[in-house]
């Protein structure tokens, strides 16, 4: 189990330009429920704590936390094309169409999904829980990539650590609306990055690295919103090219 701040996705390691990570709980200054480095500025954390986390989450990845484009997340499926930074509300993903941005999305069970197109320059973050999920977030973004002018052959995705299927347990009207899953004695079990997967999938991107991290199974490593009862911190998954020179 990783105790690092940061977890980089092995399948962006060949691209210099590229930032890419997503947070871990470990190695900040956040107490309690909060422990350690919460990133989620919409929790009863102290503020103070949450900016300390997040200068020392961002001087890991080599950027400024003044260069990340994030929003207020609503279970939705719109995006927030960022060409500068900022805080909007509203958006579940957001894109960022230049170097220089770089797109963040806050979580504790649902999935982040992380884009990168290098011949482009272009990437994107998605906050993907059951409601996004359902309303193809992942397939909205991604195809508005490609309209954009990325070739889908190009595109490189990351579905990073989330509540799994064997913990994902739903009701009927939820599992209804899923192709991906289980019938586990009485209740229905959803599979989220399966998914998202399909969802990239059906669009004809191929390269798909999808983590084994649980954030329920792998709660000493990852907030989780079911496991703590919603009184916990939230990981940050952020992406964007640097400028060059």
């Amino acid at each position: 189990m990783t105790h690092n701040r940061v977890i980089r996705p092995d399948i962006f390691s060949n691209i210099p330009q590229l930032v890419a990570g997503i947070s871990t709980r470990h190695g900040g200054v956040s107490t309690q429920a909060y422990q350690s480095l919460n990133l989620g500025v919409h929790t009863d954390d102290d503020p103070s704590a949450i900016s300390s986390n997040l200068k020392l989450f961002c001087a890991d990845l080599g950027i400024s936390p003044d260069a990340l484009a994030r929003s207020y997340q609503v279970h939705g499926s719109e995006i927030w094309t960022s060409v500068s930074p900022g805080y909007e509300s509203g958006y579940d993903a957001i894109m960022a169409p230049e170097p220089g941005v770089f797109a963040g999305v806050g979580i504790a069970d649902c999935c982040p999904i992380l884009l990168a197109d290098p011949k482009r320059e272009v990437a994107a973050a998605i906050h993907a829980g059951w409601k996004g999920t359902v309303a193809q977030i992942v397939h909205k973004t991604a195809s508005s990539m490609i309209k954009g002018g990325s070739n889908p052959a190009n595109i490189l995705a990351y579905i990073g650590p989330c509540i799994s299927i064997e913990h994902f347990e739903v009701g009927d009207e939820v599992a209804e609306k899923f192709e991906f899953k289980e019938k586990r004695g009485a209740r229905w079990h959803v599979d989220l990055k399966a998914t998202n997967a399909a969802q990239l999938q059906a669009l004809g991107i191929s390269q798909i690295e999808i983590s084994d991290y649980c954030t329920v199974a792998n709660n000493d490593a990852f907030y989780s919103h079911r496991k703590e009862q919603g009184i916990t911190g939230r990981m940050l998954a952020v992406i964007g090219f640097q400028r060059r020179g």
